[in-house]
């Protein structure tokens, strides 16, 4: 285990730059909605601030301010941050990403998580956190061998807390974070104090008295998973069958790495017109920095591949997991497209002891809205600790 610094070599940044500067565009057809994907005209603009008044070494300087550490961590190298609260009987946690996020989109609820008491809360809800990149994503790099499906992942992350000495902790997560932390509070239900989770779609079964008696609001959610299945999984599709075919663009425009995740920070967060109106643009763009400076565009999309069968577009539905053993804490944000139903949640998860649903965010509520996260997560410390 090594401490970690980020210092992005300045030839990086200069070739970035060259990059950004000689961009080939598209003929413009696609107009200024999003019904085509993004928008040249948005996009070029973004690009434009990118290349003249984005800061790298300022988001290079921010990123440094909490410790980092790499480790080799079932055969594959691992980075992640570990930020212990000054409160000694703090709980650890481990909040694992998803896609097309990093560990950058945690990096406001960090200190009032770790340190409650200088942050206006109760010191009795501290976190120890620990934030990993998931492999192939991020300063954890290209694995070194492919395979790396979830339950993989989620076995690696119960080594590494075993290897920083902690023997009960907390998992939490969204997007793909959601389900790695879910297998992981299944397979060592005996460390695992409780998951929270931000992300967990559910649909209903066959039987048509599923839909009687479903609200508005409920109804709602259905329709924005069907929409995201019918017209927003076109990314996952590709990722999950030609991973590699796709990479070539990804490792090379810095451009097309941008349009392909900034599509997504606006279609699944509170955003109405562009996705600054949810996220800061800094921020998004220190997200794709991670990818482009990593070159893990491309091992990220391999990620889908390998675990193409646990996702929705497997011609075989993926096996019913068990019952979860463990407290199960459940927030959901009303845009994004991977909200649960109460009932169908209950069905598949009988140890639901916390269940929140907010006004306002989406699928990223660390960039979003994170007083609504850091707040449910001291209350589900809370009940934790009874």
């Amino acid at each position: 285990m090594d401490p970690f610094h980020i210092d992005i070599p300045q030839e990086a940044l200069d070739d970035l730059r060259r990059r950004l500067d000689a961009t080939r565009w598209p003929v413009d057809q696609g107009g200024d909605d999003w019904s085509r994907g993004v928008p040249q005209g948005y996009l070029r603009e973004l690009v434009d601030y990118w290349r003249t008044s984005y800061d790298w070494r300022a988001a290079e300087a921010r990123l440094n301010e909490f410790p980092q550490f790499t480790a080799e961590v079932a055969g594959t190298n691992v980075h992640f941050l570990h930020v212990r609260s000054p409160e000694p009987d703090a709980i650890p946690m481990i909040i694992t990403h998803g896609w097309p996020g990093s560990f950058t989109e945690y990096l406001d609820i960090i200190s009032p998580l770790t340190d409650p008491r200088s942050h206006g809360g109760d010191p009795a809800t501290a976190y120890h956190l620990v934030i990993p990149s998931i492999p192939g994503f991020g300063f954890s790099g290209p694995p070194s061998q492919p395979g790396w499906h979830m339950p993989r992942v989620a076995a690696a992350w119960g080594e590494l807390m075993a290897t920083l000495g902690y023997d009960r902790y907390v998992v939490q997560g969204g997007d793909f974070g959601a389900w790695i932390s879910l297998i992981l509070a299944g397979m060592d239900s005996e460390h695992v104090l409780g998951a929270h989770v931000n992300f967990l779609p559910t649909i209903p079964s066959s039987d048509p008295a599923d839909m009687a008696g479903l609200t508005a609001v409920e109804l709602n959610r259905l329709d924005m998973l069907m929409k995201f299945m019918d017209e927003q999984s076109g990314y996952m599709r590709i990722q999950a069958t030609r991973p590699h075919t796709l990479a070539y663009a990804l490792n090379d425009s810095p451009v097309g790495q941008l349009a392909w995740v900034v599509e997504k920070l606006y279609e699944w967060s509170a955003a109405a017109k562009v996705p600054e109106e949810a996220i800061d643009r800094d921020r998004i763009l220190t997200n794709v920095m991670l990818y482009w400076l990593t070159g893990t565009g491309a091992s990220s999309a391999h990620f889908y591949y390998d675990n193409a069968e646990l996702l929705p577009i497997s011609k075989t539905p993926p096996p019913q997991p068990p019952p979860l053993p463990v407290p199960l804490g459940v927030a959901m944000f009303p845009h994004d497209p991977g909200q649960a139903i109460r009932r169908f949640a209950d069905r598949a998860f009988p140890n639901i002891v916390q269940w929140s649903e907010f006004d306002r965010g989406g699928h990223f509520p660390g960039l979003e809205q994170p007083e609504l996260l850091i707040g449910d997560l001291r209350s589900f410390n809370r009940v934790l600790r009874g």
